[in-house]
């Protein structure tokens, strides 16, 4: 189902930043009226996924948010006793609990036009909860897309 939410320019920009110049860690998206997607905040490249949380809740415990994440970890290739740095892009649908019903559909049906307009994501993640966006469940899934 399409909400009919325009993505702005200014996310399509914001997103090729962060995914092939790295000049942000992370962006925060809100839909406003009900009418388009604006970038809310953007997060230095030197933010920690502490500050990512802080800033993707700082609408209240009832507001949703969408995020693009550029995660990066050290991964231990098998066989080897070297790690490399990984990073990975994932896009996040915060929709809490206590959000509105109807706030939590509007988001959750226009979350497929940042997955369709955002190339390059390599994970796409909703959370409901904040233990579904800590820093251990996320890296649980972006690890779960690397090969042994």
């Amino acid at each position: 189902m399409a909400s009919g939410i325009d993505l702005s320019r200014e996310c399509k920009h914001v997103f090729e930043q962060i995914r092939k110049l790295k000049q942000h860690r992370y962006a925060v998206f809100v839909i406003q009226e009900e009418r388009e997607i604006k970038v809310e905040l953007l997060g230095v490249r030197e933010a920690n996924y502490d500050d990512f949380l802080r800033d993707l809740q700082r609408g209240g415990a009832n507001q949703c948010r969408f995020a693009i994440y550029d995660y990066a970890y050290r991964h231990q290739c098998q066989g080897t006793s070297s790690t490399c740095l990984k990073e990975k892009l994932f896009l996040m649908l915060w929709c809490p609990t206590l959000a509105r019903i109807k706030d939590k559909m509007l988001y959750s049906s226009t979350f497929a036009v940042l997955k369709r307009e955002f190339a390059g994501v390599q994970k796409c993640i909703q959370a409901t909860e904040p233990e579904e966006a800590c820093r251990n469940a996320v890296e649980e899934q972006l690890r779960s897309l690397d090969r042994e």
